[in-house]
């Protein structure tokens, strides 16, 4: 089981993207992303957004919001994947280069139109609405095969 975060930074009618392409054997080559990434031993959801937002970015997020809660059953190598969800419209810092790929503002009402996996053009819509939600993406070589998303509150 991995645990991890996926953290949509927003201002001004953009989100900032991440399109992965400059590491080895990465999952998500070539698709448009949120930043985030897997826990540290002990961290919080809350503190792995903000420290992977910071490494990826260059930029402090200060009081993530929490939007989901997602489930990726046997995503890669067999391993079940829970993501944390954020919102970030509240942070600091100027841009740094990522070591994961080409940052990029994206005005939020094309985000869509970009190269992403299936189950992010259904989740995404729901960062817009009040409350949270839950869903649970089921992918097979790539291909997204089931879901299922509950909005809460």
């Amino acid at each position: 089981m991995k645990l991890a975060t996926l953290c949509y930074l927003r201002q001004g009618g953009q989100t900032l993207m991440l399109f992965r392409n400059k590491k080895a054997n990465d999952i998500h080559q070539g698709k448009w992303n949120g930043l985030g990434g897997k826990f540290e031993p002990g961290e919080s959801p809350e503190a792995c957004a903000i420290r992977e937002v910071r490494e990826e970015s260059g930029l402090l997020a200060h009081a993530p919001r929490l939007k989901g809660v997602l489930t990726f059953p046997r995503f890669k190598d067999d391993e079940d994947w829970y993501v944390f969800l954020y919102l970030i419209t509240d942070f600091t810092g100027e841009l740094a280069p990522s070591a994961e790929g080409d940052l990029q503002w994206i005005a939020t009402d094309r985000l869509l139109e970009l190269n992403l996996w299936p189950g992010d053009r259904i989740f995404l819509p729901c960062l817009e609405q009040p409350g949270w939600i839950s869903g649970t993406f089921t992918y097979v070589k790539g291909e997204l095969v089931s879901h299922q998303v509950i909005h809460h509150g």
